[in-house]
């Protein structure tokens, strides 16, 4: 084989490989919008409206509180001990559980350099 020929090959090859890594990209959005219809469609049979949009409120400011809520009302759903909607009362006693975990201690350190001209060192 000549070199145009063993070139044409490896353009052909280098096509075939894009376009497969292309379409299993587009199968893992796929799963992933899937995965979350699935969670949309469980928090509002779960939820009613006012604690739902609590939810999306606390979504917006704190992601990852609001993530740790959803997986404790999907789990909660899955062994059914959610028995009727959650009112938005409940699910600010759910917030409130879960930032109760999650506090983080803040440390404020103060560094104080003295200086030539500082007044407590007359």
């Amino acid at each position: 084989m000549d070199d145009a020929g063993l070139e044409e090959i490896r353009k052909q090859r280098m096509a075939e490989m894009q376009a497969q890594q292309g379409s299993g990209q587009n199968k893992q959005m796929e799963q992933q919008a899937r995965a979350q219809e699935m969670k949309n469609n469980m928090l509002s049979a779960i939820l009613d409206q006012k604690a739902r949009a609590r939810l999306n409120t606390v979504a917006q400011v704190k992601p990852e509180r609001a993530q740790k809520v959803e997986m404790m009302l999907i789990q909660m759903f899955q062994r059914g001990q959610v028995m009727g909607k959650i009112g938005e009362e409940e699910l600010r006693k759910m917030l409130e559980e879960v930032s109760k975990n999650d506090t983080k201690t803040t440390k404020v350190n103060f560094d104080r350099r003295r200086v030539q001209l500082d007044s407590d060192s007359d």
